[in-house]
C-alpha cells in the first residue's frame, strides 16, 4: 500500500498485515487499530466495518494487477509470444512484489459479503479474460499448440498467485528474474512454437542452489 503511513492508508496497511499472517475472521477491529497505531473509534473516521476494509484491500490489489498486465500486453506488440511473455512477467513481478495483498486478494474471498463478492469475482473475472484472450489468439494463429487452452489459462493464473505464498525478497532471484523464468515456462505450458527471439535465461544460479526463503514448498516447485 502507500508508504505513508497515516490516516485510510495505515489502516489499510495494518489490516492487510493482519489478514495475511492470521486471516480475516482471526483479525479484530482492535488488532488493525494497535498495528496502524489508532483507537478503534477512529478507524470508524474511514471505514464503516472491517468488512469495508477487506472489500477495499481486494478490489485495490486486483485492480492494480489487472492495470499492470494490461499495460503490459498492450506494449508487447502483437505477436502471441512476446504478449504471453510480458504477461507473464508482468503477473510474476507483480506477485512478488506485493506478496502480502496479493495473498490476501488471493485467500479471503470466503470472507466476503455477498456485494463484495459480486465485485471481486467480476475483477477476477476480467483478469482471467485477459490471460484467455491471449492464450486462444496464440492458438488460433498456430503459435500454441495446446490442445487444453482453457487448463493453460487457469494453470497460469496459479503459478502467479502461489509464488506470492513462498517467496521471499533477498534470496538468489529477484522478482524480474523470477518472471524471466516464469515467461519461459509459461510458452512451455501452452507448447508454443519454436521462438527465436525468445530470450535466453541468463539467471546465474541454478534452482538447486536458491536461497531456503525462495524454495518452494513441496509440490509446487517453480521448475515443475
Amino acid at each position: 500500500m502507500a508508504q505513508t503511513r497515516s490516516g485510510r492508508d495505515a489502516v489499510l496497511d495494518a489490516a492487510v498485515d493482519h489478514f495475511q499472517r492470521v486471516g480475516y475472521h482471526g483479525t479484530s477491529m482492535r488488532d488493525i487499530a494497535t498495528r496502524a497505531g489508532f483507537t478503534v473509534a477512529s478507524i470508524y473516521n474511514h471505514f464503516p466495518s472491517k468488512q469495508r476494509i477487506l472489500q477495499e484491500i481486494m478490489t485495490t490489489i486486483l485492480t492494480d494487477a489487472l492495470a499492470s498486465t494490461r499495460t503490459a500486453v498492450l506494449r508487447a506488440g502483437s505477436r502471441p509470444h512476446d504478449q504471453l511473455r510480458a504477461l507473464m512477467h508482468a503477473w510474476l513481478v507483480f506477485h512478488t512484489e506485493r506478496r502480502d495483498e496479493a495473498v490476501v486478494g488471493a485467500t479471503e474471498i470466503r470472507s466476503l459479503d455477498t456485494d463484495g463478492r459480486r465485485l471481486v469475482v467480476a475483477l477476477r473475472d476480467e483478469q482471467e479474460g485477459l490471460f484467455r484472450d491471449v492464450v486462444q489468439y496464440g492458438v488460433e494463429t498456430g503459435d500454441f499448440r495446446t490442445p487444453y487452452a482453457a487448463e493453460a489459462v487457469r494453470a497460469l493464473i496459479a503459478m502467479g498467485t502461489s509464488v506470492a505464498s513462498w517467496y521471499r525478497p533477498g534470496g538468489s532471484l529477484t522478482p524480474h528474474q523470477m518472471g524471466d523464468r516464469y515467461a519461459r515456462l509459461a510458452l512451455g505450458l501452452v507448447e508454443a512454437a519454436p521462438d527465436d527471439q525468445t530470450a535466453p535465461d541468463t539467471t546465474v544460479p541454478p534452482d538447486t542452489t536458491a536461497a531456503p526463503d525462495q524454495t518452494p514448498p513441496p509440490g509446487d516447485e517453480s521448475d515443475d
